[in-house]
């Protein structure tokens, strides 16, 4: 079948991408379309694959902030044309699945989640943007909400990363899914020689706000645990003052796969405070042995087992993640349950399930 590959925009390697790899070995042969590209940092395994980019990879630092062409890019979309492909496969999570699609295609649409800026956390953005783009985002709002609707008719089956997006996909689009979740690495975090548990709590990611790692450092500085922050983002100056010089709380910048695997391996636990739609970085850490503190709702409840892999913690506030830890504190958990529970995600795991899923459906 020939096939198209389409993804929302490929400037960092972050989970959707990780998700897009896999479907670019899959189908080797495929042509990838994307509203932007970046080269430096996305590599393989898609510079193999012929890319072609919407409009909006020529517009300026598109690269680097693809989504501040968002209204433009239902009109990109209209662009592109894919007559002569049997097979659409979208990955999800931004504006790419409504392209025309040509009568006689197929397409899947892997959904990481509908967009979360138009729907379930446009308060959270909308409040942790500038002037500009609290103006854009009410004048935008309900014109990009219906044509995210209209959008999903192109659709003929969507695949959920989670059981909590499928009910998000179920909610705002009116439509079934099948829950796939994405693939961990668990063959590259295993531990080296060399690795021992100290005494440090960990949170990994981007600082922004969904994430919620302000809430990790307010519970570590009031419990006077240490903890290293190791990501960046526009929160890394308001929580760098918050921290006040604190030698316990360490903040390293966002570290590469080595630097992680090291810190995943030798963390007392990871914090996981925010709601994500799966979340991948709490089975890293299940990789390495690492039990997860983790707030009780979204993806997390998919990944982590209560008591038996980390602890959950019912709201997202400072009291709640506070004695959450207390407790996990006094727990004795098995490693071997740990690592067990990260192996139910492998990358081999995802493609049979994949492949099953193609050729049932088509």
């Amino acid at each position: 079948m020939k096939t198209a590959l389409l993804h929302y925009w490929l400037t960092n390697m972050r989970g959707g991408e990780n998700v897009f790899a896999e479907f670019c070995k899959l189908f080797p042969e495929a042509d990838i379309y994307t509203h932007a590209w970046n080269p430096e940092k996305v590599k393989e395994p898609f510079n193999s694959h012929k890319i072609t980019e919407t409009f909006i990879g020529r517009l300026p630092k598109a690269k680097q902030h693809c989504q501040k062409y968002l209204p433009l890019m239902p009109a990109a979309l209209k662009q592109l044309d894919l007559n002569g492909y049997d097979l659409i496969l979208s990955s999800e999570s931004g504006p790419i699945k409504g392209i025309r699609k040509p009568a006689d295609a197929v397409h899947i649409c892997y959904c990481h989640s509908p967009m979360r800026y138009l729907w379930d956390m446009f308060d959270d953005y909308y409040k942790a943007t500038g002037i500009a783009g609290k103006a854009a985002m009410k004048l935008f709002k309900y014109p990009l909400r219906k044509y995210d609707l209209r959008s999903a008719d192109s659709v003929d089956k969507f695949i959920a990363n989670s059981s909590f997006i499928a009910d998000r996909i179920k909610r705002i689009y009116g439509r079934d899914s099948i829950v796939v979740h994405p693939p961990v690495d668990t063959d590259y975090f295993v531990p080296e020689e060399g690795d021992s548990r100290k005494d440090y709590y960990l949170f990994t990611g981007q600082l922004i706000s969904y994430k919620r790692p302000d809430l990790a450092l307010q519970a570590c500085l009031k419990m006077k645990k240490k903890l290293i922050i190791a990501g960046d983002g526009p929160l890394l100056e308001t929580l760098q003052k918050q921290a006040d010089g604190n030698p316990d709380i360490l903040f390293t910048g966002r570290v590469g796969r080595p630097a992680l695997r090291k810190l995943y391996a030798e963390a007392r636990a990871l914090i996981f405070p925010g709601i994500e739609d799966f979340g991948i970085v709490p089975l890293e850490a299940h990789s390495l042995a690492t039990p997860v503190i983790a707030l009780g709702i979204g993806g997390a409840l998919e990944t982590v087992v209560n008591r038996k892999t980390g602890i959950f913690f019912e709201e997202p506030t400072l009291e709640s993640l506070c004695n959450a830890i207390e407790e996990f504190e006094s727990l004795h958990l098995n490693p071997a349950d740990i690592t067990s529970q990260a192996q139910h995600f492998h990358r081999d795991i995802f493609v049979e399930k994949m492949r099953k899923i193609l050729i049932d459906f088509l």
